[in-house]
């Protein structure tokens, strides 16, 4: 009764046997499904990384493509996404590997811009020497102003604080003054000139700030040639009015009224909207000098001036007093100065010239005149009557033969003796025996 026939036993395993069927293709498509994700996980990585090695890869050839400019392309593709080193030395290799290259003079120039765009110390310095070299071998290059710009912002970018090391800025200032000078018509004259007048911004405030420490310490002597310095070759100087007052204080201390005037005028004249106009000429007034007056255009910039004037918040001198590079915010907008002392003229010196009738004519002397040291008056050459001096030249000569036969003269009267003013070989011998 409690048994089942035998029937229904196996209708009950055909049943199981039917769902373990089934469940076999739903396992399946788990397994798939894993096996898919797993392997979709590890290959598109493969896929990125092998598509961003396509894109490292270099441009095709061409057919007609020249190997240095092949080698040309592949470095500056290099140096552009930032693997300097690679790309230098592909440059070297065209470098070595094709001398007459037209892409030499290129070649050349990325390896310095290669330096310039890594930056740091080392690479701002061997930039300098690569761009120096560049305008060496190739000083007629359309590159060549953009590599001189570029040497002096070398120095530029290696700039400390006014109270630090001032090696860099006085290198800066030296190559944009050549900059100047070697290049007026180039496009980059204005970002030059502004470059200049804030290197020179940085060296005035150092002089600046030495100058006052001296003059507080009363170090006159000290302070005088900290504020000449200023005076001579930074005018611009954000605080030059300043140095000129200080100067002329200086100067009355060292007791000379009459620089002290000359530097209180520099103010009023030059810098009309300083606060120190009616201290220097009140102190024009005390030292009886006359007071002068300053131009429209002296006024015109100085008004121009105080417009771009920055006026620098609490925290942008907190930003500075933790940052490692000068404050240039105060710079002036004016012309830029190259050295020397206003106002200075540069007179070239020439040899006094000789007075008339003093003629020296050198003629050759016989070797027995040497040995025996006696010269003889040379004859006088035959002179234009019309030559200024000719007259003069013969009246010297009979003047010198007269005075040689008078001293002949002198000597013949007394042949024992030696000529006057003159002693003897034996004159001690001769002053004891002579009384004898």
């Amino acid at each position: 009764m409690f048994g089942r026939s035998e029937t229904e036993s196996q209708q009950v395993s055909l049943n199981d046997q039917r769902v373990k069927g089934e469940d076999k293709p739903i396992v399946k498509r788990v397994v798939a499904t894993s096996s898919l994700a797993v392997l979709s996980v590890l290959w598109l990585p493969g896929c990125l990384f092998h598509r961003h090695a396509e894109n490292n890869l270099p441009a095709p050839v061409a057919a007609g493509d020249q190997p240095d400019k092949i080698l040309y392309e592949r470095a500056t593709t290099e140096i552009a996404r930032g693997r300097y080193e690679v790309g230098r030395l592909t440059l070297q290799t065209l470098l070595n590997a094709y001398p007459d290259s037209e892409f030499l003079a290129k070649a050349k120039l990325a390896i310095a811009d290669s330096y310039y765009n890594e930056g740091g110390i080392s690479g701002l310095t061997q930039a300098e020497s690569e761009y120096k070299d560049f305008i060496t071998f190739f000083p007629t290059a359309p590159e060549a102003p953009e590599s001189q710009y570029r040497a002096g912002m070398c120095h530029f970018r290696l700039m400390a604080k006014p109270d630090r090391d001032r090696t860099e800025a006085r290198l800066a200032e030296a190559e944009f003054k050549e900059f100047l000078l070697k290049y007026p018509d180039s496009r980059l004259m204005p970002r030059v000139k502004g470059r200049l007048r804030e290197v020179q911004e940085v060296l005035g405030q150092s002089d600046f700030k030495i100058a006052q420490f001296y003059y507080l310490k009363q170090a006159n002597r000290a302070a005088l040639s900290r504020f000449q310095e200023i005076a001579d070759h930074y005018p611009d100087f954000s605080e030059a009015d300043s140095a000129m007052w200080y100067l002329g204080q200086t100067f009355e201390r060292l007791k000379s009224p009459k620089q002290a005037a000359t530097y209180y005028s520099l103010v009023i004249t030059d810098y009309p909207l300083s606060p120190h106009v009616e201290d220097a000429k009140t102190r024009l007034t005390a030292l009886h000098e006359p007071i002068p007056h300053a131009t429209r255009a002296t006024i015109a910039r100085a008004q121009a001036d105080e417009t771009h004037r920055v006026n620098e918040t609490w925290l942008g001198k907190l930003g500075g007093a933790f940052s490692s590079a000068p404050n240039m915010s105060a710079t002036r907008h004016g012309p830029v100065h190259l050295g020397g002392k206003p106002g200075e003229a540069v007179v070239a010196t020439t040899a006094p010239a000789a007075p008339a009738g003093n003629v020296v004519v050198a003629e050759p002397v016989s070797e027995s005149a040497l040995n025996s040291g006696k010269v003889e008056a040379a004859k006088p050459a035959a002179q234009d009557s019309a030559a200024p001096g000719a007259a003069n030249t013969q009246e010297n000569a009979k003047t010198a033969q007269t005075q040689d036969s008078s001293t002949k003269a002198d000597n013949s009267s007394s042949p024992d003796s030696p000529p006057k003013g003159k002693k003897g070989r034996f004159h001690i011998l001769k002053k004891i025996v002579k009384p004898w």
